[in-house]
Order: C-alpha cells, then sequence, then structure tokens
C-alpha cells in the first residue's frame, strides 16, 4: 500500500489532497419509500461466492510475530471466510533472509520466514505471498521507500543471485510445509512498481524483468506453484503484463492490482471523467476486467489484492460507520469480476507511518489497537450472513441472497457521505412466494450500533485508553442480539440511517 506521503509527496499536504474528494455530495440522497422491490425467493438466482472476505492485507511480514497481530487475526477469521493474508517485506533484512560472507557468497537464513509462515498456518490462514523487498545485500543500489521501516526497493544487482534467493526460499518452503500445501498458496511479485514501490528505471520494463526472473525461478522448483503480478496500483499495468508474459513465453496463473476510493480518475483512467470516490474502485476493477477479456488471456483469475475506500488514513471514513454501506455497495458493483478482493487490512498492527499513539487515527484495520473493533469489523461480521446465491432484485441500494439452509438473507444500507447527514432511508420488499408462517430478523451497524469511532469520541478521544475504557469499547462494538421485525405476506420494510447498514435474515 502507498500512502499518503508517497501520493500527495508531503504528509503535510494530505489534507489539502483528499478532502475536497471525500466531502463532496458523492453519495445517492436518501428518499421516502419508493415502490416496493419485487422479489422470487424462489428464483435459480446466479452464484454469489464471498469474493471479498477470503483475503486480507495486513502489516508487514515482521509483524506476524507479534502476539496482538495473531489475536486480531483470530478475531477477524471468527467473522468471515478469512483464508489468506498478503504483507510487504518478507525478504527485508530485519527478518534476517539475506546476507552475504566475507568472501560476498550468499547466506539464507529463514528461521523468521518459517516463525511466520507456522504462525499463520497454526491460525488457520494461507500465505499470499508478496515477493519483496530487495535484501541490501543483494540490492544494486541503496533506494529506501519512506515508510518508517524503510524497505530497500532496488533492483537486484545480479540477477544469478536473486534467481538462487527465490529458488532456495520456494524450495524451502516445499520441504518445510509439503508441495500440497505451498502449491495452494499464491505468489504475487513486488508491489506497486509503477507509484514509487520500483526503484527500476524505466520501471515497467525493469519491473517485468523482475518479474520474469522470479516466475521462472519458482516454476523451475515446480510448476505447481502460482504465480502473477503486476501488483500496481491504481489499476495499471494489467493488460501490458498479459500482453508481455504472452509475448515471451512467461508464467503469469493470476493478475493482481489494487486501487483506493480516493484514487483520481487522471491517475486510474488518464483522463478528467468524473467518477465519485464511492465509485472509484468498482469502475477501476470494470476496467481491468474488461482489459483482461479484451487480452490473449481472457479467462485468467484477477485477485485485486489492495483496495479500500481511501489510502489517506481519513478517521471519518475507514475508522467510522461510513464503511458499512461503502463496503455492502462495493460487493454489489464488483460482483462478478474479480476472484478474489483483498481489504487492505484487517488489523491497525500496522507501522507504515510508524508507531501510533491513539487508536482511532483513520488506519486502514477492521481492528483498532488494543483489540478494539471497528464499525468495519462489524460490517464484515454482519456482510458474512449473506448467501451464496445472487436473487434478481432491482436495487442500488440492497442485495437479496439466498443461503444454503433456504433463506432469504438481505443487506440493505443508507450510503452518505463521510462526516455528512442526511434523512433515513425506508426500503420495501415485496418476497414473492415466502411461506405464510416467515419470520424474519435483523442485525444493524450505525450510530446506534457499533459506533466505536462516537464510543471512544465520547470518552474525550483518549489517546491511550484504560483497561476499563478498552473494555467499554469493546462492549460498544457489539451491535446486539437479532431483532425481529415484521414480515406480512412477504411485504418487509426496513429504514435504515443515514451511514447504516442492515441486513435481514428471512426463516
Amino acid at each position: 500500500m502507498l500512502t499518503a506521503i508517497p501520493r500527495c509527496l508531503a504528509a503535510a499536504a494530505l489534507a489539502l489532497c483528499l478532502s475536497p474528494a471525500l466531502a463532496q455530495n458523492s453519495a445517492p440522497t436518501a428518499s421516502a419509500e419508493a415502490a416496493p422491490i419485487p422479489v422470487n425467493v424462489h428464483a435459480a438466482g446466479t452464484p454469489f461466492p464471498h469474493y471479498w472476505e477470503q483475503m486480507f492485507g495486513s502489516g508487514r511480514a515482521h509483524l506476524v510475530m507479534r502476539a496482538q497481530y495473531q489475536t486480531d487475526l483470530d478475531q477477524v477469521r471468527k467473522v468471515t471466510d478469512f483464508q489468506y493474508v498478503r504483507f510487504h517485506a518478507i525478504l527485508d533484512d530485519e527478518n534476517g533472509v539475506y546476507s552475504v560472507d566475507k568472501n560476498g557468497n550468499p547466506f539464507y537464513n529463514w528461521t523468521y520466514v518459517d516463525h511466520i509462515y507456522d504462525a499463520l498456518l497454526a491460525h488457520g490462514i494461507k500465505p499470499y505471498v508478496e515477493i519483496s523487498f530487495m535484501p541490501n545485500d543483494l540490492a544494486e543500489k541503496k533506494i529506501l521507500q519512506p515508510f518508517w521501516y524503510h524497505p530497500n526497493i532496488s533492483p537486484p544487482a545480479s540477477y544469478a543471485k536473486w534467481d538462487a534467493l527465490i529458488t532456495a526460499f520456494a524450495r524451502h518452503l516445499i520441504a518445510r510445509y509439503g508441495i500440497n500445501e505451498v502449491s495452494q498458496w499464491y505468489f504475487e511479485v513486488w508491489n506497486e512498481p509503477n507509484i514509487g514501490f520500483w526503484g527500476g528505471k524505466p520501471a515497467q520494463s525493469t519491473y517485468f524483468a523482475l518479474y520474469d526472473h522470479t516466475a521462472r525461478a519458482l516454476k523451475s522448483v515446480s510448476t505447481r506453484l502460482r504465480v502473477g503480478g503486476p501488483a500496481t496500483a491504481q489499476a495499471a499495468w494489467v493488460g501490458d503484463m498479459i500482453a508481455h508474459a504472452a509475448k515471451d513465453h512467461v508464467p503469469l496463473d493470476f493478475v493482481s492490482t489494487h486501487v483506493y476510493g480516493d484514487d483520481s480518475a487522471k491517475d486510474v483512467f488518464h483522463d478528467n471523467r468524473t467518477i465519485l470516490p464511492y465509485q472509484m474502485v468498482c469502475h477501476a476493477v470494470k476496467k481491468v476486467h474488461e482489459e483482461i477479456l479484451h487480452s490473449a488471456r481472457p479467462h485468467i483469475p484477477l485477485i485485486w489484492s489492495e483496495f479500500n475506500a481511501s489510502y489517506a488514513n481519513h478517521q471519518n471514513v475507514t475508522d467510522s460507520i461510513f464503511m458499512g454501506p461503502w463496503m455492502a455497495n462495493t460487493i454489489r458493483e464488483c460482483n462478478g469480476m474479480t476472484q478474489m478482493m483483498s481489504y487492505w487490512s484487517f488489523s491497525d498492527v500496522f507501522e507504515e507511518q510508524g508507531v501510533k499513539s491513539t487508536p482511532f487515527y483513520g488506519g486502514f484495520g477492521l481492528v483498532a489497537e488494543d483489540g478494539i473493533p471497528k464499525p468495519s469489523y462489524d460490517a464484515f461480521a454482519l456482510l458474512h450472513h449473506l448467501g451464496n446465491r445472487l436473487l434478481p432484485a432491482k436495487a442500488t441500494d440492497a442485495l437479496v441472497t439466498r443461503n444454503r439452509h433456504g433463506q432469504i438473507v438481505i443487506a440493505a444500507w443508507n450510503l452518505v457521505d463521510p462526516g455528512q447527514s442526511g434523512p433515513s432511508k425506508t426500503i420495501a420488499f415485496n418476497l414473492q412466494g415466502l411461506p405464510a408462517l416467515a419470520h424474519a430478523s435483523i442485525l444493524r451497524v450505525d450510530s446506534q450500533h457499533g459506533d466505536t469511532l462516537d464510543a471512544w469520541k465520547a470518552m474525550g478521544s483518549p489517546k491511550y485508553p484504560t483497561v476499563a475504557q478498552i473494555a467499554a469499547l469493546k462492549k460498544a462494538a457489539q451491535v446486539g442480539p437479532p431483532q425481529a421485525i415484521s414480515v406480512h405476506d412477504g411485504h418487509l420494510v426496513v429504514s435504515v440511517p443515514p451511514m447504516g447498514l442492515a441486513v435481514i435474515t428471512v426463516n
């Protein structure tokens, strides 16, 4: 993830760079109850894999060994279908992977690599291995990226030594975990080489050289290993990546890229079209999806390996109840265009900008410092209840699904811009074919349910909450038990407050 410093060039310019885009009146305005949305509850529907909750990003590799990281991992896994985690810097010097002796001969040390991957597997999570960054003893130059831990983003001084490192890395993983396990992982080459994480010049051609060497080294160990890229920011280079791999017969098992809600149309689409922040992610996904369809590999899997509503640490975005309707709407708009989308990130055990001194600073994570769940955590927990079949429903503020037990599960939301207000929205459904004895229950995330940011502000925004305050915030994160909601002759009406998300289960 490239944070606000590189994208905006200076941390002091952060508000100037981003506030206008997020403050504009971008979200649809809530209105009075419209005509009921007709839904045939017995319709076949279409498959609805939970592509948004199977993979998450996190702070860098070294943090996996921290107890709070692993606690947060379990906490998120408990309420989602969490299967894979992606993080930067597995090859960084703090993990001790690569060094040279006095004669310049390489020495590999896998101790911390083993601790990191052992911990993930012990908690039921598989690695999505981002191969980064450059060990200093292997780097061509000292090109340090501005993150607090200053990874070296230089190309290798010797591709023969890089190839040997990657080959040894793959062999060690297979020897330790077995090919049947490691073949289920993903290996992604580098991170965001197009915007400041790669020191090669020109960026694209030198990145392709890095990719080619890495992919071929991995496949030389086992053709069952899955490798892909380009892991770019701003939905870039995917078409070029496929064309390059096809032309030069380079292994490419999947493609990957990133985008954030406050990326600009100029950076993503290279023009000045108007795309509102809540629409940017799925507009970018559609762009790449269509590039793939028109490429030499129209069926290659697309993994969106980073996304979020903002890359810029806006407290009133990523820490707030805004994330409930934003996430639900993103699921609706992006459905069917990507194999997995990796929310950045599952936890605020995260140090790209240093050690933060407050639990709510606009961090990316679902879980704040001290294990405090944010509204985004509750939103993911509620959206996990959605079924595996998507039923036809003409709505821009609802998803209607059926689960494996035959229950109808509906998400309904009221998307209002961060920091803004508006009226409640009344959404009605005509559930055709529903049994006469059907009953329904509702769970909510809104200003009255799970709003830990407001609860923290009500305490006076303590930088270092006491043990008692932490317990109170964890209690405030609880959305409460399901509440009964009336459903009569298939007619169901739900009122959703501004920035609210509701999930209704009809039995």
